[in-house]
């Protein structure tokens, strides 16, 4: 099994690492109202942006228990707009989650379309993973139109099943099989 994200690359984009340059712009994108209300890490603080980026260099990608995030960096000029996340379950490593978030200036230009779509490729090719599992609160609809645009299926919705910023919110949850992701790309 990899234990590094080689750095993915598209038309657009390079999927790497975290490194300590994206300091400033992770900790612009994460504090911005517009990502973080859709986000559990609440107030992120420059000094939780410096702890986030020290953790990052940890963890394989792909490997039981580990959560990675992966920086999504625009090749055209180098700025890091957002990131990318793989947990894969201590109990079931053939299955994993994502998530992603896109600085609000970049959204709207297929850039996490173009992320996510790398990462699945990574996850149903060389982590082999049998299922890819995704979430989000019903009001963000930018995310569910990219679960359904890739192919994911709604397998649940939530009513009022997540305690978050004093009120309960209702959740949705996608999820597409190796064998899916494979037959849509042929």
């Amino acid at each position: 099994m990899p234990t590094q994200v080689t750095p993915l690359e598209t038309p657009r984009l390079i999927l790497r690492r975290f490194r300590e340059s994206d300091l400033i712009p992770s900790h612009a994108y994460r504090s911005d109202p517009e990502i973080e209300k859709y986000q559990g890490w609440g107030k992120f603080t420059l000094e939780d942006a410096r702890r986030f980026i020290a953790n990052q260099g940890e963890g394989a990608p792909g490997a039981p228990g580990a959560h990675v995030q992966i920086a999504i960096e625009l090749k055209s000029t180098g700025e890091m707009v957002g990131d990318v996340y793989i947990y894969t379950p201590e109990t079931e490593p053939e299955q994993a989650r994502l998530g992603y978030s896109i600085a609000t200036a970049h959204q709207r230009k297929g850039y996490a379309n173009e992320a996510v779509t790398a990462m699945l490729d990574y996850m149903f090719g060389p982590l082999n993973k049998h299922r890819v599992g995704a979430g989000a609160d019903v009001g963000n609809i930018a995310s569910i139109a990219l679960m359904e645009r890739l192919g994911m299926r709604r397998e649940a919705h939530f009513i009022r099943n997540t305690w978050f910023r004093g009120q309960w919110t209702d959740e949705v949850q996608y999820a597409i099989l190796q064998s899916e992701w494979r037959a849509r790309n042929e």
